[in-house]
């Protein structure tokens, strides 16, 4: 934004120009006894901004009848509409950007109306209140007399016409206010309090709802007083409603409409919204650049002087190059520097104390507070860098790279590590072929010049570079670029031993495999970089040879086999043999440098092919044999020295060719097959078969193939019979294997059948004891439930041993109980021998049939 026009417009207050709106009304605008509808009222405006542009703010009106346009010109609503006494209505502001604000609007007719009109109308003291400005001196005058408007009840003198109420003007109570408590206000009274008793009350916010008794009112005279002190900051305005009442209660009055407005008093100072405000601007700005923004706030009202706040500059530190190097907008705010000499290298922070004050800044009245502005001073690039000398030197050894062979000094006042400080820096001439690069180190701002691409000492033994630096950023505007920012660098170039090199490398020559040892093959010779050391010569060694199969003269390279070349061989790849070789000078110290001789090997025909494959099978019958055996061959040679092949049967034995017969598929294929109504036993037979390749002269190979000779099913495969016979096995062979099968199968039944009889002997053994001997026959059990330990009076005696049976046999026949011990004989069990075997519990059973003849048990079970 343009700083002079913000330095020049004063800061937006929304809402209403006034708080109360008094709009003479011409009777001009009367048609007949009614104003007609949409007519416009008064040329006089309400006024109302938003500082957001007023969109979409409404206007809307208390009363039915008049209402305010968006552009503030006051209309009639509906038609009809009279003024035969003065209306007053509240007018609501409201939109998306702003709160609800509220004026009063009082309209009336500049030519009174006859008195008789004026009967039950405000009397003239209050009509000398409404024409009072909202002024201190107001609460100094006697309260006004409100009265009741004519209300249409009845009355001593009837029934009376109705008329328009009145709404009140507003009435102004200043806050803070130090009594005496209450404070009388105003009087409320109707006309008919000469005829009936009235009483008065008041009612709304303030009265009898929350804050309640702010407000109240003498009943029988209708003296309204306030109790407290008001802060505006709490609440600026009450809306009461003044009622009159008879003694039963009745309404004699329409209830009037009292709205109390607290006057302001400056008793809030300025409150800055940060106590510490940042701010920049560049170094070298001029007079009038905005800096920064500062607002503080006002609780008082902002309508009146007392939230009007206003700005200065208490102090500035330090006061280099003057003392008011900024000023401030006294109303917005805003801080702009005044004078020229901002200098980041000289001053980089400004410290300002600003006071604001309301009261518009009056220094006698007003109150007032402070805040530090902190102004940072931005670097800008007014200082170009500058070479610390005119020329740099540096060495370099012949083909070394990436190391750093000068380094540039360089110094530059602007701020460190910013655009405005980084160099850098380019070679303009000295080095065509892009021998040197200079890259700058971040942390010192050097520049390291770098050998990106080797130097050669018998082409260049030294360079002379011009360099130029320069910053990141582009200089400010009017700063031109320094003499010191070009320097010469002088490179010089050391002499190193540098290793032979092979002209050719990797070298490559053809022969054909099958060279026999003792062949010179080529010479592979090196040469010495060094042109200058005429003394150098150059020694020849092997240092790869994976086959060991040649061997190099030491002094001049030539290359010679000490083995045969064999194409064939694992060593040779794609018909390809690779052998490294040394070459070594004689300086100090010695260099060394490697070649690849790479041999092409052509194929020679050396190798005879071999049939495939080695084994097969066939059906003994012809009609099951349509097809008979494919075979082929494999050749280790490559063409024309392998395929197509020939295959022939030998003429000896003479039962090959008359059992078998071979037919030609292709040039690599052949069929192998059993002459037509030949039956062959079934078995294993082998084929001589005579393979020969296409070379010149061929190569020929007498191979063997097995072919199996088998019954076949209905599909043409072997039989499992069959295929038991062709493998060779005689009858005997085979009625050995079954009997063996027989046998192991006997001896799995014989194992089998042992663990079962095994089985049912542990299952048939007799107990060591007899079943009436066991123990645990002789517990008798007992289902009488005895009492618990509360039951004292049970006898237990009877759950005891009896020491006689008198009394059970003197005992008439019937049911008896269960608890006692029978009185037939007890049964004698025989003793059985103890048989002697160690850990056998029969011997512990014994003793207890002789210690306890019987055993019983019982339990009792709490009832």
């Amino acid at each position: 934004r343009n700083n002079g026009e913000h330095a020049s417009k004063g800061p937006c207050r929304p809402g209403f120009s006034q708080s109360f709106y008094s709009v003479p009304i011409s009777r001009d605008v009367l048609q007949g006894q009614g104003i007609l509808k949409d007519t416009t009222v008064s040329s006089q405006k309400v006024k109302f901004d938003d500082c957001m542009g007023n969109e979409a703010v409404a206007f809307q009106s208390s009363d039915p009848s008049f209402s305010v346009r968006a552009d503030g010109s006051i209309f009639a609503q509906r038609e009809g509409a009279s003024l035969d006494e003065p209306v007053q209505f509240k007018l609501t502001a409201s939109g998306p950007h702003t709160h609800v604000f509220e004026t009063v609007v009082q309209l009336a007719l500049i030519d009174p109306p006859s008195p008789q009109q004026n009967e039950n109308e405000v009397t003239k003291e209050e009509g000398k209140v409404a024409e009072r400005k909202e002024k201190k001196e107001a609460f100094q005058a006697p309260p006004p007399v409100i009265m009741f408007s004519g209300s249409g009840l009845n009355s001593s003198k009837g029934l009376r016409r109705q008329k328009r109420d009145w709404v009140i003007p507003p009435i102004n109570v200043a806050e803070n206010s130090r009594g005496p408590f209450p404070q009388m206000l105003v009087s409320i009274r109707s006309d008919q309090d000469q005829d009936i008793s009235i009483r008065y009350s008041i009612t709304g916010v303030g009265a009898d709802q929350p804050p309640n008794e702010v407000f109240n009112i003498d009943p029988v005279i209708g003296k309204m007083f306030v109790t407290k002190p008001l802060d505006r900051e709490h609440r600026s305005s009450y809306h009461l409603r003044a009622h009159a009442v008879d003694m039963n209660g009745n309404q004699v009055e329409n209830p009037i409409d009292l709205y109390i407005f607290v006057i302001d008093m400056n008793d809030n100072r300025p409150e800055f919204k940060n106590q510490v405000y940042n701010g920049s601007v560049d170094e070298g700005s001029k007079p009038g650049t905005y800096v920064m923004h500062v607002s503080a706030f006002d609780a008082d009202d902002n309508t009146t002087a007392n939230g009007m706040v206003r700005y200065r500059i208490l102090s500035q530190t330090p006061h280099s190059p003057i003392p008011n190097m900024f000023t401030i907008n006294s109303e917005n705010g805003d801080i702009v520097t005044v004078a020229p000499g901002l200098d980041r290298e000289k001053v980089s922070q400004y410290t300002i104390i600003v006071q604001a004050t309301d009261m518009e800044g009056n220094l006698n009245f007003g109150l007032s507070n402070t805040a530090t502005a902190i102004i940072t001073v931005t670097d800008i690039n007014d200082n170009p860098p500058m070479l610390t000398s005119r020329t740099f030197s540096g060495e370099v050894p012949e083909n070394r790279v990436d190391i750093v062979v000068a380094n540039l000094t360089v110094i530059d006042a602007d701020q460190p590590h910013s655009p405005n400080w980084n160099a850098i820096y380019r070679i303009i001439s000295g080095d065509p072929s892009g021998h040197f690069s200079i890259r700058t180190d971040p942390v010192s701002n050097d520049g390291m010049v770098t050998v990106v691409k080797p130097v050669d000492f018998e082409m260049n033994r030294a360079f002379m570079l011009t360099v130029v630096v320069s910053n990141q950023a582009h200089l400010a505007s009017g700063i031109q670029s320094s003499l010191q920012s070009t320097a010469g660098v002088t490179i010089s170039v050391q002499d190193v031993n540098e290793p032979p090199y092979f002209p050719t490398n990797p070298k490559h020559i053809r022969f054909e495999e099958g060279v026999p040892a003792g062949t010179s093959l080529t010479t592979f010779s090196a040469s010495d970089p060094d042109r200058l050391q005429m003394q150098q010569t150059i020694r020849y060694s092997k240092l790869n040879d994976p086959a060991d199969w040649l061997s190099i003269n030491r002094t001049n390279g030539q290359i010679v086999t000490t083995a045969m070349l064999d194409r064939e061989s694992v060593y040779v790849k794609n018909n390809m043999y690779e052998a490294t070789f040394l070459a070594t000078d004689n300086g100090s110290p010695a260099a060394s440098g490697t070649g690849t001789l790479q041999i092409y090997l052509i194929d020679i025909n050396d190798n005879p092919p071999v049939l495939i494959p080695r084994e097969s099978q066939i059906c003994e019958q012809m009609n099951k044999n349509a097809n008979g055996v494919n075979i082929t061959a494999a050749d280790a040679d490559t063409d024309p020295n392998a395929g197509p092949f020939v295959f022939e049967l030998p003429n000896f034995p003479n039962s090959i060719r008359r059992n078998w017969t071979i037919s030609r598929i292709s040039g690599n294929y052949g069929r192998l097959g059993l002459r037509y109504q030949v039956y062959l036993e079934p078995g294993v037979y082998e084929v001589p078969v005579i393979v020969s390749d296409s070379g010149n002269p061929p190569l020929s190979n007498r191979s063997v193939i097995k072919v199996k000779v088998c019954p076949c099913d209905h599909n043409g495969d072997c039989t499992t019979v069959g295929a038991v016979a062709a493998a060779g096995l005689g009858p005997g062979a085979i009625i050995s294997i079954l009997i063996c099968i027989i046998i192991l199968l006997s001896m799995v039944l014989l194992f089998v059948m042992w663990i079962k009889r095994r089985e049912k002997e542990r299952q048939t053994k007799q107990l060591l004891i007899d079943p009436e001997d066991d123990v645990r026959d002789n517990i008798l059990k007992y289902d009488e439930e005895g009492g618990g330990e509360e039951d004292q009076d049970y006898d237990l005696s009877q759950l005891q041993q009896p020491d006689s049976l008198e009394h059970i046999i003197s005992k008439p026949p019937g049911v008896r109980r269960v608890d006692e011990r029978p009185i037939i004989p007890e049964s004698q069990y025989p003793i059985r021998p103890v048989v002697p075997h160690p850990g056998d519990i029969g011997d512990f059973i014994h003793e207890v049939n002789l210690t306890r003849p019987w055993m019983y048990t019982h339990h009792i079970s709490h009832a």
